[in-house]
């Protein structure tokens, strides 16, 4: 996956994650050269630098710790903390092989990062010019339709005026026929101006903006990567000249070889995937229809009534850059306020936690049943009547959770209809796997009956002229006639699945499959049986070993 095509309409997210990288960069450019006079004071400083950079916010509502780059640095500091009292003088080694290096290619990053961004408005100033080019055309087509229209009717009223010239009713044939002409023209430049819009918009959605990200998300890997590497300088600096906290030194190694820009990058597309498709072609607009004077129902742009439909400069244009600085919106229950495929993450996560809380509220009701069963048994041990409140006050929770699932579990559902419809475009090639249950099912069949209806229900959200049984993968039948890989690995069943579409393959829960094709991104991921037969799985299914 890479932002071009994954990120498409993340401009600002992009822009923002790019210069919190680079401010990263600096933080521990700057982190490092205040360490080199840390180092020289006594351990009590060397702990109050590293509070002073822990990030202020936890983990768990910091979206930045996510990245490996943010792990590897906190996980730095908290070794430094653990080594603070066995300090010794590495001030010289630090500064000049980490803070003057990364200092420059700093530097370096920030002019190669404006220059993408500088293209990326250019482009876009591009497309909002040929936008109002084709909207000025459009006008004026509209107004020498009117116009033209106007000397029909006038030259018609008066060749039928026994009153009128000659001279006149030809001076009004010509200033139609005139009228007339200027319409047609108006219309060959509108309908030019329209094919040249959609082509330089195709350019920009498909192949521009996708170059300039894929530039950015490079840029970004490679500094990704640098700063891994400065990581590593820190605990080689300290390894020369500091044996005895050598195992602390190590720590930080393994947390500089943990920075992964692949990944990084793969959960940026995970945190700000909007899941919108892209804006499709600008529809054609005839207002030459009103001159025929024969009202019809699909006359584009003129109502039935006949009468010229009047329209504003900007009456029905759509949002066409999604660069653009976004409304601060209000946040709902239900995360409706959040692109589709964010809404379906938060509340699956949400109702993972109320399904993980009514577990534990059912095992505080068994334990405290057990206990007021002991205590029948056993009266001196304690009264049974003093555990009613808190068994009923369990209950209650039960049945409050109970309701919150349904609840999350309705929106769940809405929320994986939009997903599944916003994707016409960009996976109409195949559908989305299921999502695992929240437990393991106690029966395969009634499981695999539960998951294909609620496949069948999400499918028929977006419009579509094939059936609900149609294939997941229509071209996989080729690679199946071909000769057999070699496994890649091999995985294991986590949940019961009943491949009914083509291109799938059904497998029992437990069973031990061969890896042949690992997950593209798509959710499906390519199993061999043992006894024999090859297909896709969804990949929350699987427990995956690679060889």
């Amino acid at each position: 996956m890479d932002w071009g095509t994954e990120l498409w309409d993340q401009f600002e997210v992009l822009e923002r994650h790019t210069q919190w990288g680079l401010d990263l960069l600096d933080r521990y450019v700057k982190f490092v050269k205040e360490r080199t006079e840390v180092e020289q004071a006594y351990a009590k400083q060397l702990r109050s630098l590293v509070k002073k950079y822990m990030p202020k916010r936890p983990g768990k509502d910091d979206p930045e710790s996510k990245f490996s780059q943010q792990q590897s640095f906190v996980q730095i500091l908290q070794e430094v903390n653990d080594f603070a009292g066995q300090r010794e003088l590495v001030a010289e080694n630090l500064s000049v092989h980490v803070c003057l290096e990364l200092a420059k290619y700093s530097q370096e990053m920030k002019q190669e990062r404006k220059m993408h961004f500088q293209e990326g408005r250019r482009a876009q100033q591009q497309l909002e010019s040929g936008f109002k080019q084709l909207e000025n055309s459009k006008r004026k087509f509209e107004r020498d339709c009117r116009e033209a229209e106007k000397a029909a009717q006038t030259a018609e009223r008066l060749d039928q005026d026994i009153n009128a010239t000659k001279a006149d009713v030809e001076k009004a044939k010509q200033q139609a026929h005139l009228r007339s002409h200027m319409a047609e023209e108006s219309k060959n430049e509108y309908a030019a101006q329209l094919q040249r819009f959609n082509r330089d918009q195709a350019h920009f959605y498909f192949s521009q903006m996708p170059q300039i990200f894929n530039k950015l998300q490079d840029m970004d890997e490679r500094r990704a990567t640098h700063l891994g590497a400065g990581y590593r300088l820190l605990s080689e600096a300290e390894l020369q000249v500091v044996p005895i906290i050598a195992k602390c030194l190590e720590g930080m190694k393994v947390a500089a070889d943990a920075v992964d820009a692949k990944n990084d990058s793969q959960v940026l597309i995970e945190l700000h995937k909007s899941g919108f498709a892209r804006p499709g072609d600008v529809e054609f607009e005839d207002f030459s229809q009103p001159m025929n004077r024969v009202p019809s129902d699909s006359s584009l742009g003129t109502p039935s009534d006949g009468r010229p439909e009047l329209r504003g400069p900007g009456r029905s244009r759509a949002k066409r850059w999604p660069f653009s600085k976004k409304n601060k919106t209000v946040v709902t229950e239900d995360f409706s306020h959040l692109p589709p495929e964010q809404q379906r993450k938060r509340l699956q996560q949400q109702l993972e936690e109320r399904n993980r809380e009514l577990q534990k509220e059912i095992d505080q009701r068994e334990a405290l049943k057990k206990m007021k069963d002991v205590y029948e048994k056993t009266p001196q041990m304690g009264d049974p009547a003093s555990l009613e409140p808190q068994i009923t006050e369990t209950l209650n929770n039960i049945e409050r959770l109970k309701l919150e699932v349904q609840k999350y579990e309705a929106w769940l559902a809405e929320a994986e209809s939009r997903v599944l419809s916003n994707r016409g475009d960009t996976l109409g090639r195949h559908t989305r796997p299921p999502d695992p249950p929240a437990s393991a099912p106690p029966d395969s069949s009634s499981n695999s009956n539960n998951g294909s209806q609620d496949n069948k229900e999400s499918s028929e959200e977006p419009p579509s002229e094939e059936g609900q049984d149609a294939p997941i993968y229509t071209e996989f039948d080729e690679d199946f006639e071909e000769e057999p890989a070699s496994p890649i690995g091999h995985c294991v069943a986590i949940y019961h699945f009943e491949g009914s579409s083509e291109g799938t393959i059904s497998m029992a829960e437990g069973e031990d499959l061969s890896l042949m094709e690992e997950d593209k991104g798509d959710g499906w991921t390519r199993v061999r049986r043992k006894q024999g037969g090859e297909g896709y799985v969804p990949t929350s299914y699987l427990r995956v070993t690679l060889n």
